[in-house]
């Protein structure tokens, strides 16, 4: 890890500054959890990092409110899991935090920074032996004919198809969720689905936030749909493990077991969180049932682009749609 400068904020004025004085190199810590390992890889190198765990404007969570849920980034993954309205009215939300990462992990990351961390795609992660347009522009992608099981069948481009590796955000995306942003323009609102930008000719772009931007709250409109909702995810590994594949799903159901409101996105298989709505269009107005489940499923996938190894995961992914949607439907009646 190469020597860098520490500062410590008191304030979000005060930390923006900081940034903004700092330049394009600095680096926001929060929980740590993926910065910290990035450093030590050499692929991450600030001049100086920005600590930010201690300021009271990015700690308030409040799931009460009549419009909107509200999370401040700096919040605890494990914290905002264990909420218990979350817990009971928005499972999916609950999910996608309660089993990302380890314990240990979740005690530490925060729900803003969850949304930044970076691929772990090996070639990214394995220093110079591979090339990587995503850590060295114009050098290549090793994955591109490599060894791709890990790799992403929907937004890759001829330059990067490293998966995008969070959950949170994926349960996020299907609720419609907005971020507030604050810097030293001012401050700032966008639609999650905006944040994160697929790859296409400039893989190192993997956000729409400027070098000096903080987030700060995370708000997730209200709907009688998070109560039949899940966020359901297949790994190799029951735990401890990124997703195969992944589906959050969220539905409420007419008087005549008709789906009325329906929210689909998927995991683990894209360069970035991936909201199905062509999938909801198929779902919506139809009855859940087995062929319905899967018409869903196979809409969702629409458009894959499987690779050397990685063409099981579209088979794999439908089912899990199919199975998101069985479970928030039986949620959905209680």
């Amino acid at each position: 890890m190469r020597p860098f400068a520490y500062a410590a904020p008191a304030t979000l004025e005060e930390a923006v500054r900081a940034l903004s004085e700092a330049g394009p190199g600095a680096r926001v810590l929060a929980g740590g959890t993926t910065l910290y390992d990035l450093m030590k890889l050499d692929i991450e190198t600030p001049p100086i990092v920005v600590d930010v765990r201690a300021l009271r404007e990015l700690a308030g969570v409040d799931t009460t409110g009549q419009r909107e849920l509200s999370f401040g980034a700096g919040a605890l993954m494990a914290d905002v899991a264990a909420d218990p309205v979350l817990v009971t009215e928005y499972p999916a939300l609950a999910e996608s935090l309660a089993k990302a990462a380890s314990q240990q992990l979740r005690n530490m990351a925060t729900v803003g920074g969850n949304l930044l961390q970076r691929t772990r795609c090996a070639y990214f992660r394995g220093g110079l032996a591979f090339p990587c347009n995503k850590r060295e522009p114009g050098s290549g992608c090793a994955a591109i004919g490599g060894l791709d099981r890990g790799h992403a069948l929907l937004g890759g481009s001829d330059a990067c198809i490293a998966t995008y590796p969070g959950d949170w955000a994926v349960a996020l995306i299907a609720f419609d969720a907005v971020l507030d942003v604050a810097g030293p323009r001012g401050e700032r609102t966008l639609a999650l689905a905006d944040l994160h930008v697929e790859p296409g000719d400039t893989p190192d772009r993997e956000h729409t936030l400027d070098w000096d931007e903080i987030v700060t709250r995370i708000r997730v409109p209200v709907t009688p749909a998070g109560r039949g909702s899940t966020y359901h995810k297949v790994r190799d590994r029951e735990s401890y493990a990124f997703a195969l594949t992944s589906a959050a799903a969220a539905v409420s159901l007419d008087p005549g077991g008709t789906v009325g409101e329906c929210r689909i996105a998927v995991g683990g298989v894209a360069t970035r969180p991936w909201r199905c709505r062509a999938a909801e269009q198929e779902l919506t107005g139809a009855v859940l049932d087995e062929q319905s489940l899967r018409r869903a499923g196979e809409a969702a996938f629409e458009g894959a682009r499987p690779g050397r190894d990685n063409a099981f995961r579209i088979e794999l992914g439908i089912r899990t749609v199919a199975e998101a949607l069985r479970i928030a439907g039986e949620r959905a009646v209680r």
